[in-house]
């Protein structure tokens, strides 16, 4: 399925909070300088239209959440989203997540790592770009907290029992935990856009959630 053009984003909202430049985050990570305060961080990777972060940073004000999203414009839109809401506890960062948790985060630093409907890469070749390998399997394990969960989603059945396959060689989280699948209460009641769509098109979504003891 591919994506809808994006709206046009008021050339007059600041996203100067809610917008970033990977590398202009200081490295390590320090949830305090952007923030202003010490909060449980969770992390999304692939932010898209940013449905997610409107979501959960409005129903969760003691948290902070950070988003990564590859593309310059959804970046953009995802965080004029934010500045919409006019939230302080998200941010979206453009840039390579990969790279974000392996190089910025520190040790037991994140409390939730939130993976959905990443790109498949159906090529057998293009496989290695997928974001589900082993390198940042091994990060993710690193940087959660004690207790601290993965949530993955996709509607690729070959690519979600292949990434609980690695999960299990290559880390030592527990799961996978079963995600009962929520019924909606309105029309954008849905984890993200792309959940919306599938969903709405009569397909199948699976679901799977890890935790680090």
């Amino acid at each position: 399925m591919g994506r809808r053009a994006l709206r046009k984003i008021d050339p007059n909202l600041d996203l100067s909070f809610h917008y970033r430049e990977l590398e202009a985050i200081p490295k390590p990570w320090q949830g305090e300088q952007i923030f202003r305060r010490v909060a449980p961080l969770e992390v999304e990777v692939g932010s898209g239209k940013g449905l997610f972060l409107r979501q959960v940073s409005v129903a969760h004000p003691e948290r902070d959440f950070v988003g990564l999203e590859v593309s310059g414009k959804y970046a953009r839109f995802s965080a004029a989203g934010l500045a919409k809401l006019g939230v302080r506890n998200a941010i979206v960062i453009h840039g390579d997540a990969l790279r974000f948790f392996a190089e910025w985060l520190p040790d037991r630093s994140v409390e939730a790592v939130h993976v959905y409907f990443p790109d498949p890469w159906w090529k057998k070749r293009h496989k290695k770009r997928r974001v589900m390998k082993e390198s940042f399997l091994r990060d993710v394990e690193r940087v959660l907290t004690s207790g601290g969960r993965l949530h993955f989603w996709t509607d690729v059945e070959e690519y979600f029992q292949s990434t609980l396959e690695l999960l299990k060689a290559t880390t030592q989280l527990t799961g996978p935990f079963p995600v009962p699948e929520h019924t909606p209460q309105h029309d954008m009641d849905y984890r993200t856009h792309f959940e919306r769509r599938v969903r709405l098109q009569g397909g199948t979504i699976y679901r799977a959630e890890f935790v680090k003891e």
